[in-house]
């Protein structure tokens, strides 16, 4: 309707000077009613349309963690939630522009985030969609509506944008979340191989050969050799389903 709010993204780039990664969505909000805008409590949700962009054959094999096979995309391939974040527009009248400030997560263990990490390049296609509370002057002091529910803009965040927002606090690097024995056991392999980083675990990791891979030295995770040829049927058992997928 004509009486109603519109919103619109404008930009999105990197907050240079945030405590933790941090977007900076510039809003355009449009107000037709003749009194103005005294503030707007107004909340926002961002969604991933993970269906409106295409995938090379890179993005393809990465984002199967996310949506298995690309011949089930068309049932998997759904919005996911990105943030929901609130900001107080101060008051205007005709239209006004503000930044919305998004949280952002690097962790690989967030949907959201393993779909960040898995573009090399291309838009990231973003549903945003608005609600809250507007106040308005009136003559008998203040007048109170609701954003409606139907408002709604979308947004193409470029890919760059994204990784130079993380290249600003986590520069060439990434996180990985590991379960406590699992850590040990890694801290254990550093350990012995006088293995100066993480980084030069992990790569030194990933050159052994598959025999030497499974025994961390861990008394209690393989007790016998029955216990490691079970492993490596798992791990086989793995590998195939992986060449099949």
């Amino acid at each position: 309707m004509a009486t109603e709010l519109r919103f619109d993204c404008l930009d999105a780039r990197a907050e240079a000077y945030a405590a933790s990664p941090t977007l900076m969505f510039r809003l355009r909000i449009a107000d037709p009613s003749a009194a103005g805008v005294h503030a707007i409590a107004l909340r926002c949700q961002i969604r991933v349309e993970p269906q409106r962009r295409r995938y090379d054959e890179s993005e393809t094999a990465l984002l199967a963690d996310l949506f298995g096979r690309p011949s089930r995309w068309g049932d998997t391939l759904k919005p996911m939630q990105f943030a929901h974040v609130t900001a107080m527009v101060p008051g205007f009248a005709g239209t006004t522009e503000i930044d919305l400030p998004v949280p952002c997560s690097y962790d690989l263990e967030v949907a959201a985030g393993k779909y960040f990490a898995s573009l090399d390049d291309g838009e990231v296609p973003l549903l945003l969609l608005f609600s809250g509370t507007v106040f308005a002057r009136s003559e008998t002091g203040f007048s109170v509506r609701q954003v409606p529910w139907e408002c709604e803009t979308r947004y193409r965040l470029p890919v760059a944008v994204w990784r130079d927002l993380m290249d600003r606090y986590f520069p060439g690097s990434g996180w990985l979340r590991l379960g406590r024995d699992t850590l040990r056991d890694l801290h254990r392999f550093k350990t012995e191989r006088a293995l100066a980083t993480w980084d030069e675990t992990v790569n030194a990791l990933l050159r052994l050969p598959p025999e030497e891979t499974l025994p961390f030295k861990d008394a209690g995770r393989f007790e016998d050799a029955r216990d490691i040829e079970d492993a490596h049927d798992m791990r086989e058992a793995r590998d195939m389903r992986q060449a099949r997928g």
